[in-house]
């Protein structure tokens, strides 16, 4: 596409490209907007090395016009988006990228990439988390994922509600709270439970979290209790009836007068699960697979198309709108566009609303995008709790059916304003 733009000289034409998802995942009530960083990070590093130019020559893949192009490639355009942590709907306009054709089309897959991975894993984390309510949940994924999806899927958890990783990776890389529990491996090494115990309170202290369930659980509460004393951290059950055990495991330790060692779940969870352990007496849930695939949605099947370009390729020239018009339920809406969040008169969303041309007035304190680039500069850098905490306050505004895990369609309906295409 740009070799044939540049050649017909329609490549430098001021364009508006936009992510949206034409659908939620099925059953789902709402998006989450995660990252939105680490795009930004990635166009602002977006570069054709002389070792990719020289695959490109050899390969004859771009002609040498194209070639000498992509060597001094830099985005210098703007990009619009929602704040990270936010939540969004069919239709959202999730990020806007704006400048000359050429440098906003090779974006498409880096942009699509990332926001597509992220968004799926924060919005798995946040039903989890909803489930979970105030109990912590502990990303325990990178061993059911690609090693550097593993770090991406992380921050994303943490945002969406995750409070720690065992992913030292994304700890160091995030400053994302780090905890963990030893593997079976580690009793297993020794010659008995109580071995394995001894060594690893000898090693962390007696606050240290104790897996459980290797042989007999009861038997090995009992040890760990005599070994690390009614102070001990925590238990971890791994498997079994989870709500069964933890009442059990509940029972026996306030009777051996550990009355404040925790309880840790892990096996498998996913936000159903969890949901269904709300009466249990579980402080704390480790999630791994269904986390990092996005409890069964991997993808949030967003897309990169062009919404509207100049007329021609005058600086000046006005936006025209364009649009992809076809059957199958692929088609989009042309216009640069807007969004906001209507609100009802408590407060609570009620609409998303999309448009394009001017804002109405009773909306103008609403609007969603803002800007994260400008002429090539990211303007937006933003701590992961102020992302976290973005996204607490954003999905508490919606209904409360949001947070329900039944199937179901999007909370709040998309609404699309009629006006002109902006400039």
């Amino acid at each position: 596409m740009l070799q044939a733009a540049l050649k017909a000289g329609t490549a430098g034409r001021r364009s508006v490209f936009e992510v949206f998802t034409r659908r939620l995942p099925n059953g789902r009530r709402y998006g989450v907007v995660a990252g939105t960083g680490r795009v930004l990070d990635a166009v602002e590093n977006f570069r054709f090395e002389p070792d990719v130019l020289a695959f490109l020559r050899e390969k004859n893949i771009v002609d040498g016009a194209t070639l000498d192009w992509l060597a001094g490639y830099r985005f210098s355009g703007d990009i619009w988006g929602y704040p990270e942590g936010e939540v969004y709907f069919p239709g959202s306009p999730i990020l806007r990228v704006e400048g000359s054709f050429a440098e906003c089309v090779l974006l498409e897959t880096v942009i699509l990439s990332i926001l597509n991975h992220d968004s799926a894993i924060a919005a798995a984390a946040s039903r989890m988390a909803s489930a979970a309510g105030d109990r912590p949940l502990i990303e325990m994924g990178a061993r059911r994922t690609h090693e550097l999806a593993a770090v991406a899927a992380s921050r994303a958890a943490y945002i969406g509600g995750f409070s720690s990783t065992s992913d030292l990776a994304a700890g160091f890389r995030y400053d994302i709270p780090t905890v963990g529990t030893s593997a079976h491996a580690f009793t297993l090494l020794h010659d008995s439970e109580r071995d394995a115990f001894r060594a690893q309170v000898d090693s962390l202290g007696g606050g240290t979290t104790l897996l459980v369930d290797t042989y007999d659980v009861t038997e090995a509460v009992r040890t760990a209790v005599e070994i690390a004393g009614p102070e001990l951290g925590a238990v971890r059950i791994d498997s079994g009836d989870l709500l069964l055990v933890a009442h059990r495991v509940r029972q026996q330790l306030d009777e051996l007068g550990a009355t404040g060692t925790k309880i840790t779940v892990t096996s498998d969870l996913d936000e159903y699960a969890i949901a269904s352990l709300a009466a249990a007496p579980v402080d704390a849930y480790g999630v791994g697979t269904q986390l990092v695939t996005g409890s069964g949605h991997p993808t949030a099947s967003m897309v990169y198309k062009l919404v509207a370009r100049a007329e021609s390729d005058d600086p000046a020239a006005p936006l025209v709108p364009v649009a992809k018009k076809s059957t199958g339920g692929k088609t989009s809406v042309g216009g640069r566009k807007w969004a906001a969040r209507r609100l009802d008169a408590y407060g609570v969303a009620e609409a998303e609303v999309v448009g394009t041309g001017e804002v109405p007035p009773e909306l103008a304190g609403r609007q969603l995008l803002v800007p994260l680039a400008e002429d090539g500069e990211v303007l937006v850098r933003e701590p992961l709790d102020v992302v976290r905490d973005r996204h607490a306050a954003a999905r508490a505004g919606l209904p409360l059916s949001a947070t329900q895990l039944s199937r179901g369609e999007p909370v709040i309906p998309t609404e699309y304003a009629p006006g002109p295409s902006g400039s």
